[in-house]
């Protein structure tokens, strides 16, 4: 990727990605306190299902290949996106 406005386009996307996984972590651990469960709400979608009966199968003879994708967007991993911004934007 390029540099944009003087700043390093990676890291931007690996601050992005970072605070996507914290933020769904902490809100995984948040969902059993009454108070905090908030941060765990969201919107499950993608390709395939976690039984792995809805995911795309390619049987290829000696081989069989399962391709599933499960993304889940939560109030939790949206303030980690917007506060690793922040955080590039201070950098």
């Amino acid at each position: 990727m390029a540099r944009v406005s003087g700043k390093n386009s990676w890291a931007l996307f690996l601050l992005i990605l970072a605070g996507i996984v914290l933020g769904g972590f902490i809100g995984y651990l948040a969902k059993d306190v009454s108070v905090l469960s908030w941060l765990n709400f969201g919107q499950d979608f993608g390709i395939g299902s976690a039984d792995g009966t809805g995911t795309v199968r390619f049987d290829l003879g000696i081989m069989v290949i399962h391709f599933g994708l499960r993304i889940k967007i939560t109030i939790a991993s949206i303030i980690g996106v917007i506060l690793s911004v922040f955080l590039y934007r201070k950098l």
